[in-house]
């Protein structure tokens, strides 16, 4: 029996992640999406409840082995170390991510994670203000898109070293569907 799939979609804000998390819900038999976008409480009050979320979130993972069903993430626990990395957080979230990350590993699940990027900050700038979206507790520019694409791609690359975890870096600079037919190949969605 074919293990379910667990897809975590990650990047800075405007790579598409939400259009790609919900193409695949669509497009893939009994999956489930899971949207966490993390809380705005910089201080260890914050950190405490990061950690309480990941570890129910964990548990619940751990949970649904016996049932076949594949999940999406937009975002998970690996953004929470992203922002802490690049200051927006007064805390560390290393200890807890490695941990984390070991955890994710052991899952009962085909798992990729898909690292998101753009490569051009006019990209970034040009995707948000046509949306009018702002990022809740950062001021946006694709200055710090840039520097969040690049923290990415380091997480990404971390986690490589996981023999559970597949790691894609994808470019996102072209049309949202051709973006979820190459996912869809690369992650072996049938048919």
């Amino acid at each position: 029996m074919e293990k379910s799939k667990l897809i975590i979609v990650e990047g800075p804000q405007g790579t598409g992640k939400s259009t790609l998390a919900n193409g695949l819900r669509s497009t893939m038999a009994s999956t489930y999406l899971h949207s966490l976008s993390g809380h705005k409480d910089k201080t260890q009050t914050g950190l405490q409840l990061s950690i309480e979320m990941y570890d129910i979130e964990m548990d619940y993972l751990r949970n649904l082995k016996r049932i076949s069903m594949n999940h999406v993430y937009d975002r998970i626990f690996t953004s929470e170390e992203v922002y802490a990395r690049l200051g927006f957080k007064e805390y560390s979230f290393t200890d807890e991510y490695k941990r984390y990350c070991e955890e994710l590993n052991r899952l009962a699940f085909d798992i990729y994670y898909l690292n998101l990027y753009l490569g051009d900050p006019k990209l970034y700038e040009q995707r948000l203000n046509n949306r009018g979206e702002h990022h809740k507790y950062q001021a946006f520019s694709g200055e710090s898109s840039m520097r969040q694409e690049e923290m990415y791609g380091i997480v990404a690359n971390e986690l490589k070293q996981y023999d559970n975890i597949n790691v894609f870096n994808i470019k996102t600079d072209i049309s949202p569907i051709v973006t979820l037919d190459e996912v869809r190949k690369l992650i072996r969605v049938k048919e």
